[in-house]
C-alpha cells in the first residue's frame, strides 16, 4: 500500500499534533479561547509571511502582475484576522483577569513572526532582536529579514528600471534602517497616478500594496480596542505599555509615498 493511499485527513494535516498545542495553565474557562485565537494569529502571519516572500520575488524579477495574486491574498487574510478580535471581545476584564498570572513574561509583543512581518514590509527597527533568544532561529529569521531588501525596497527598484528617478541614496540605503520618505519617490508615485494607462503594472501594484498597509493599519486598529475593552490602559503582560504603545502604532505606514502622494494628485 502506497503512502498516499493511507493517507487521511487527519494524518495529512497532523490534526492529533495540531489540537494538542493547546496547554491551559489556569484552569480557567477562557484562557483555551486566547491560547487559540493567539495560535491561530501565528499560523495565518506564517502564510501571509509566504505570500509576500514569493511576491517581493517575483517583483525582484520584474514580474509584477503575477505578484498580485499573492498580495490579494495576503489582504484577505489580514481581515479574517482583523475580524478575530471581535471573538477576543468577547472577554470580559474579569474573565481575563482569571488567567493572566499565568502569562508571566510572556507577550503578543515578543511575536517573532509579526516583527518578521514587519521588517518584510519595511518597518525596520533593530530593538526587537533582543526579545528573541540569543541564537534561536527566531531570531536569526528576524535578522534576515532586517537586512534583507523589503518589498518596498524591490518595488523602488522597480521605479527605477521603468525610467523614474529614484535617488541612489534611496535604492542603496542601509537595509537595515528605518525607511524615510523621500520627496522624488513621492514624484515618481504621482507620475504613476497621473497616467495610469502607460504604467498599469506599477499602478497596480502600489493599490496592492496599499491594500496590505490598509488592512494591517485596520488590524492594529482593532487591537487597539480590544485591548482597551479588556484591560483598559493597564500596562501589558511582560513589562510592555499595553494600550498606550499600540497606540502609537497606528501612525506608521509602510509605503508613506503611496500616502502623501494623494494629497497631491
Amino acid at each position: 500500500m502506497s503512502a498516499a493511499s493511507s493517507l487521511t485527513y487527519g494524518s495529512y494535516l497532523h490534526i492529533p499534533e495540531l489540537l494538542d498545542c493547546q496547554k491551559p495553565l489556569s484552569g480557567r474557562h477562557d484562557e483555551m479561547l486566547f491560547i487559540i485565537l493567539h495560535q491561530t494569529m501565528e499560523l495565518w502571519m506564517k502564510q501571509v509571511l509566504f505570500e509576500i516572500d514569493a511576491a517581493q520575488e517575483m517583483i525582484a524579477r520584474g514580474e509584477l502582475v503575477p505578484a498580485y495574486k499573492g498580495l490579494a491574498r495576503v489582504s484577505r487574510i489580514q481581515a479574517v484576522m482583523t475580524q478575530a478580535w471581535d471573538i477576543l471581545a468577547t472577554m470580559t476584564p474579569a474573565d481575563y483577569l482569571g488567567f493572566r498570572n499565568v502569562l508571566g513574561t510572556s507577550s503578543g509583543f515578543q511575536s517573532a513572526q509579526f516583527r518578521t512581518l514587519e521588517y518584510r514590509l519595511g518597518l525596520k527597527d533593530a530593538s526587537f532582536l533582543k526579545y528573541q533568544e540569543a541564537g534561536s532561529a527566531e531570531q536569526r529569521a528576524m535578522g534576515h529579514a532586517l537586512n534583507e531588501p523589503s518589498i518596498y525596497d524591490g518595488t523602488l527598484a522597480q521605479l527605477a528600471r521603468a525610467g523614474f528617478a529614484i535617488p541612489r541614496e534611496v535604492l542603496d540605503r542601509p537595509r537595515d534602517q528605518a525607511y524615510v520618505p523621500n520627496e522624488a519617490v513621492e514624484a515618481a508615485w504621482i507620475a504613476v497616478y497621473r497616467d495610469t494607462d502607460k504604467h498599469w503594472a506599477l499602478y497596480q501594484l502600489a493599490e496592492k500594496l496599499l491594500d496590505l498597509d490598509d488592512a494591517l493599519l485596520t488590524w492594529r486598529s482593532r487591537h487597539v480596542l480590544t485591548i482597551e475593552r479588556i484591560i483598559g490602559m493597564k500596562p501589558g503582560t511582560g513589562g510592555t505599555a499595553g494600550v498606550a504603545y499600540l497606540q502609537k502604532t497606528l501612525s506608521r505606514r509602510c509605503f508613506p509615498e503611496l500616502w502623501s502622494m494623494r494629497t497631491k494628485l
